[in-house]
């Protein structure tokens, strides 16, 4: 598709309302994502944001094909990380990476395609020290004890993304309190390091990045500034996300600048929160989920779409109806593609009406709509033997899948599911003898048959490429 046919439009959180989405080089668009701190496994929460921006990342990539260049970092230096080590015994780095790795496994099972760059916070320390310096010299940093901290108020238009007054922060005590600070708001972009934490060498001594410091530098190093869009879950916006703008933006001598905020990035969005039977997501209530687990007893493809069943910016409830509900969504469509196995594709282009859907601000309810759509127009045209119809609707169903990140799987094998080999093998021995029985006529035979496949929980389905099965979920 030609960027001259774009139609995007993204809710910017630092706007309020939805744009039309312009990048500032359709030759390099360029888009940031909150990673993990990296010191134990993903929970559920955790995937939202991630299954959000690799449908965006799907997006731009199908609109601005060749030109996207997708970060989202590792936040490595952590005092939670810290913690594990000192409690474990075992080396940081292998924590970490042991993380890392975690991490990809869990996100590769909900289909999310790896992005461009993953900078560790660890492989970045020069470029934050460069960029703390350079703070200093601006008069937008102070360095005090060991730490290095951010004038906040040097940067006017500080608490616009959360839409806060600094006086009004500070009356709600939102903020940490620490004796080294000139004023309550100013956080640490620096701060020491004693022999039992991991620390760099420094001109202000031996010691580590404030959080973040960290992601702005990354961002810099990866992408160059100004980026075209910033994601993350909305708890980031403050104040992670407001700082990030403010030490962007100083860095780089913009602060007194109208819109200085778009020498960072031009359009911020934050997904909304998840719950779990209608309650947040705590260890002290035990309802934790993580990911590794749930795609133990799930499909990945399960769980993707449970997470984008909602808008990404409304809250979304996880709960066994979720599941339920998007299990047989999956299985609607599947079996749609599986009925017309026979017939080959025509095309690899969405359809308008889910573009039109997609491209409004990520409306995935509306998207999935349309694929519903096309599995009834394939189920009718299979009927009516109106090959050329099916061809066209699996083609667009199949390549509107791709951006959804679902639908790329063999039918057949989505509708078998994940079964044992001994009750594969006698499904399909049972399968055998029914098509003989059906062949002789032997209606008795075939009905033992049948009546042994639903004791095994078995759904058969019949089609023109014979029977499949699935175990009823």
């Amino acid at each position: 598709m030609g960027t001259d046919m774009t139609t995007i439009r993204l809710h910017n959180t630092l706007s309020r309302q939805k744009e039309l989405f312009e990048p500032l080089d359709p030759s390099n668009v360029r888009m940031y994502v909150c990673g993990p701190t990296v010191y134990d496994r993903a929970h559920l929460g955790n995937a939202r944001p991630v299954v959000v921006f690799d449908v965006l990342f799907r997006l731009l990539r199908h609109v601005y094909p060749g030109a996207v260049t997708y970060a989202r970092n590792f936040t490595d230096v952590d005092d939670k990380i810290n913690a594990k080590a000192a409690e474990t015994g075992r080396p940081i780095r292998d924590i970490t990476d042991e993380t890392i790795g975690w991490y990809h496994a869990d996100m590769d099972a909900l289909g999310n395609l790896r992005p461009t760059f993953e900078p560790r916070a660890t492989e970045y320390i020069g470029a934050m020290i460069a960029m703390i310096q350079t703070l200093i010299d601006k008069g937008h940093a102070y360095e005090v004890a060991g730490h290095v901290l951010f004038k906040v108020r040097s940067y006017p238009e500080y608490g616009r993304l959360s839409g806060r007054s600094v006086d009004d922060m500070i009356a709600g005590a939102r903020v940490e309190v620490g004796p080294y600070k000139d004023d309550p708001m100013d956080f640490v972009l620096w701060k020491p390091s004693d022999a039992s934490l991991p620390g760099w060498e420094s001109p202000w001594g031996r010691g580590r990045p404030g959080w973040h410091i960290e992601c702005s530098a990354m961002i810099e190093e990866t992408l160059g500034l100004p980026i075209d869009i910033h994601g993350g879950g909305i708890d980031l916006v403050f104040p992670h996300h407001e700082n990030e703008i403010a030490q962007g933006v100083c860095a780089h001598g913009h602060a007194h600048e109208p819109d200085a905020h778009a020498e960072y990035s031009r359009y911020w969005m934050h997904n909304g929160f998840l719950t779990v039977d209608a309650e947040k997501m705590s260890k002290s209530i035990g309802n934790v989920l993580l990911l590794h687990d749930l795609v133990q007893a799930i499909p990945g493809e399960v769980v993707r779409w449970a997470l984008l069943s909602a808008h990404y910016r409304q809250p979304l409830d996880w709960n066994q109806a979720l599941l339920d509900q998007s299990r047989k969504a999956l299985d609607r469509l599947y079996g749609a593609l599986h009925r017309a196995a026979g017939v080959e594709a025509n095309g690899d282009e969405p359809p308008g009406d889910f573009l039109k859907a997609i491209e409004d601000d990520i409306n995935t309810p509306g998207a999935m709509a349309t694929l519903f759509a096309l599995s009834s127009e394939i189920e009718r045209a299979m009927t009516a033997g109106d090959h050329g119809v099916v061809a066209r609707a699996k083609g667009e169903l199949v390549a509107a899948g791709a951006i959804l990140g679902v639908l790329q799987a063999d039918p057949a094998e989505w509708l078998e599911g994940e079964v044992s080999d001994a009750l594969r093998i006698e499904v399909e021995g049972l399968l055998e003898q029914r098509a003989a029985a059906r062949a002789a006529k032997d209606w008795a035979e075939a009905d033992r048959i049948r009546d042994r496949l639903n004791a095994l929980n078995v759904v058969v389905m019949d089609g023109p490429q014979g029977a499949t099965w699935r175990v009823k979920g």
